[in-house]
Parts: C-alpha cells; sequence; structure tokens
C-alpha cells in the first residue's frame, strides 16, 4: 500500500481549481462569526495549528448547534444524531467534541417516561393542546393568568408550586394540562401527564414486576408533574399514604411543582379521601394529603360550559 501523504500529493497535482478551492472554504470558514469570537477567545492558538485543524473548524461551521437548524430529534442534520458540536482547547490544541442536544435529552427523557410507565391512556388531543387554542371567555381567563405566570416564572427557575384546577366536568381542565406539558416542552423543561384512575391500577400492577420503586422515583423527581381528575379513582388508604402522600411529600421537601385537576375543590377532596374503600373514615390522613397538595399548588377554580357537548 502506498503511503497516504504520497497520493494526496499524487491527487492534488491532479486537482489544479484544489488549492483555489481550499483557500476559498478556509476564507469561509475563518469568517464565520462563532469561529472568529472562539479564535479571539483564544489568542495562544497558531497559524498551523488553524490549517491542521480546518476540517474540524468546517465540520463545526456545518453542523446545526443546540438544535438552532432542527425543528426535532428525528429532522437533525448533523453528522451524529441529537449531538451538537463545541469547540475545546487542550494545550493550546483545537479538539472538537458532541455533547447531547435538547432534543435529544427531551428525547432520552420521553422513552424513559414510555419505558416506566405503558398505560397512562391520557386522549390523543391532549398532546396536541396549545394555550392560543384555549377558549379566551372570561371564565377562563383567571386560570389562564396563572398558568403564563408559572411559564414566565420557569424561564430563569422552576417555581416551587404548580396549580389545582377544580370545577364540572367537561370545561377543559385536562386540554389546559396538555397546553402547559407543550409550552414546557419548548422551554426543555420535562412533564409527566397521568390519568390518575389508571395510575392507580399502573401502580397496583407495579408490584408484581417488581417496578414500583422506579416508578415511584421517576414520578418523585420528574420536573414538573400534572396528576389529572384526582379524586376520580377507586380509592385505598394503601394508595393515598404509600403512594400518592410519598410523591407528595417528597416534592414538598424538594419544592418541586405539582399540577393537579378535579372535580373536587380541596375542602371536597379532603372528604373524598377520608374514605376507604374498606370502610370508615379517616379524616386524620386526608387532611396530611391536602396539606401537602397546598404546599406543591395553588388551588383555581375553572368554570364555563361543558365543551364535550358541543
Amino acid at each position: 500500500m502506498k503511503p497516504v501523504q504520497s497520493e494526496l500529493k499524487k491527487w492534488m497535482k491532479q486537482n489544479k481549481n484544489f488549492k483555489e478551492n481550499y483557500l476559498k472554504v478556509r476564507q469561509e470558514v475563518l469568517n464565520d462569526p462563532e469561529i472568529k469570537e472562539f479564535l479571539a477567545l483564544h489568542p495562544q492558538i497558531t497559524e498551523q495549528e488553524i490549517n491542521k485543524n480546518l476540517i474540524k473548524l468546517y465540520e463545526y461551521k456545518t453542523q446545526s448547534k443546540q438544535c438552532d437548524q432542527c425543528k426535532s430529534f428525528d429532522s437533525c442534520i448533523n453528522m451524529i444524531q441529537g449531538y451538537s458540536p463545541v469547540l475545546q482547547v487542550e494545550s493550546n490544541e483545537i479538539h472538537l467534541v458532541y455533547e447531547k442536544c435538547h432534543n435529544r435529552v427531551h428525547y432520552e427523557k420521553q422513552k424513559e417516561q414510555q419505558r416506566l410507565i405503558q398505560s397512562l391512556y391520557m386522549p390523543k388531543d391532549i398532546f396536541n393542546a396549545s394555550i392560543s387554542s384555549i377558549d379566551n371567555d372570561k371564565n377562563r381567563q383567571p386560570a389562564v393568568h396563572e398558568m403564563m405566570h408559572f411559564l414566565k416564572g420557569a424561564k430563569s427557575a422552576l417555581p416551587k408550586k404548580g396549580l389545582y384546577f377544580y370545577g364540572p366536568f367537561g370545561v377543559g381542565k385536562t386540554y389546559f394540562l396538555g397546553a402547559l406539558a407543550n409550552e414546557l416542552k419548548r422551554m426543555n423543561i420535562s412533564s409527566m401527564l397521568i390519568y390518575m384512575p389508571e395510575f392507580v391500577r399502573e401502580m397496583k400492577g407495579s408490584i408484581k414486576d417488581d417496578s414500583i420503586n422506579d416508578k415511584i422515583n421517576y414520578f418523585k423527581n420528574t420536573d414538573v408533574l400534572m396528576l389529572d381528575d384526582i379524586g376520580a379513582e377507586t380509592q385505598s388508604a394503601w394508595f393515598r399514604d404509600e403512594i400518592l402522600g410519598s410523591i407528595l411529600q417528597y416534592r414538598m421537601m424538594e419544592e418541586l411543582p405539582v399540577f393537579f385537576t378535579s372535580n373536587y375543590s380541596l375542602d371536597q377532596l379532603e372528604n373524598q379521601l377520608a374514605f376507604s374503600n374498606k370502610g370508615g373514615t379517616e379524616k386524620v390522613k386526608a387532611g396530611r394529603i391536602i396539606e401537602r397538595i397546598k404546599q406543591v399548588s395553588t388551588e383555581n377554580p375553572l368554570a364555563g360550559e361543558n365543551r364535550r357537548d358541543l
């Protein structure tokens, strides 16, 4: 096999325009604003080092940085899907490394969610919900205002409290959660939206495959937890105290927000949670859950027409 360098020289001689094209590409690379800034921050880098690593600089120039040219993980244009290029200097040498982009981080979080929970049973239209499509009537304005206030705060730091939406059947409480989840996604903040009656069944089933602790830990730590239709599930003291109570206690201590929807106000929910499926009432334990809900959310009524009948 002939040495690579001799073969390269032979090829260059055969291509008269190579030098001209090389200089053109070099100029384009060095005129790139981000590369110019990088080189200005590292004046110790020599011309020889630049020439030696021109292909790395060119690669950096042509790649999408943190999804600025990619609409989604699936439409990633980069050489390594879901990874964004970063220029670094070590011992006065240029290095090109790749780190996970925003879309890949979100994609992996979604995969993790799918692995842990297989049966959320949320309606498909909820995942297409948007704040702009929420009817802006007087009954909804206070709730929309509170939701926008939360999102504004989340731009700098995740607020400590979510919202507890309660109101009649069909007024759009679940849609609010879907719209919020989509806005959080755009901000690279993960959320988990759970339909409570199925959540109860899911956790009971998890005892058999020994996955219950993994799931509880995930719900404890997800950025924003959303519990839809709390109070509608068949009540058991075990789920109320060991599962729901444990998750809310952790999120309260860690100051992580939770969003709820319910047909019940907090006072009504306390009575609902006090009843056990084994009979009798446990007002103290129900009151403890309500206090935790108050620590991780703010109560907001939501009124209006039943939109499922429209």
